[in-house]
């Protein structure tokens, strides 16, 4: 199984992910830049997390116009999965290839801290081997992290499934204080109606490694292994 992973300029998690899939994960992983015009031979792409561009304001902007991301859509269309986290969740809404739109914080100030959020349901690649009653710890860093549909849209994801994730608190309630950045319905996830692109705010990556004494977040990518298996 080989993954790809588009390096922005300036994106903070692309390294992050290149370790903890080759290393940890032990699957084949590879660095795609983002002005190439040709995708690897990959059975996943992930768009990771980071400052894009080195853009502090709406840095998912200038990343989707870059030329990778034609491809990225291309392989989308085809069924290709992929996977968009933090600042890659805000370019594949940029893109369309996702709705909605990531607006800066409620509360105008950048976020890094360990939340909780909960799986919506098991009917994803993503959560398929989550527990839909526990809360999962994952790191979230953001300024840009306020997800924003209108009620038409939030309707429709719900009843297609494409909520994958809400913030909650440790006990796995939704509450207004959990959400963290005044997200529409504390929705942290979603999907597309194919199933096959995704996309989160919170950075499961950085909850993998035994060494930061949190690994919540390895069962998420141990569901996208076991789905492209």
């Amino acid at each position: 199984m080989k993954f790809g992973v588009v390096k922005f300029q300036g994106s903070t998690n692309h390294d992050d992910l290149l370790f903890i899939i080759s290393t940890i994960l032990e699957q084949e992983v590879v660095s795609i830049e983002h002005n190439s015009n040709k995708l690897q031979k990959v059975d996943a792409i992930i768009i990771p997390g980071g400052f894009s561009n080195n853009e502090c304001l709406e840095n998912g902007i200038p990343a989707s116009k870059s030329p990778i991301m034609k491809e990225v859509k291309e392989f989308a269309k085809k069924g290709g999965f992929v996977f968009g986290i933090g600042n890659g969740f805000q370019v594949l809404c940029d893109v369309k290839m996702l709705p909605g739109k990531l607006l800066i914080n409620d509360n105008q100030l950048f976020s890094c801290k360990n939340i909780f959020i909960k799986p919506a349901h098991n009917h994803s690649s993503i959560t398929a081997l989550l527990d839909t009653n526990s809360a999962y710890k994952i790191p979230i860093s953001n300024l840009y992290g306020k997800f924003q549909i209108n009620d038409e849209t939030v309707r429709r994801l719900r009843e297609n499934e494409q909520i994958l994730f809400h913030y909650c608190d440790k006990d796995g309630h939704l509450t207004e204080e959990a959400n963290p950045n005044g997200s529409r319905g504390n929705i942290a996830g979603i999907c597309n109606p194919g199933k096959n692109v995704y996309g989160m705010l919170p950075q499961p990556e950085r909850a993998v490694d035994d060494e930061l004494g949190n690994t919540d977040g390895r069962l998420i990518f141990e569901s996208i292994i076991a789905y492209l298996r």
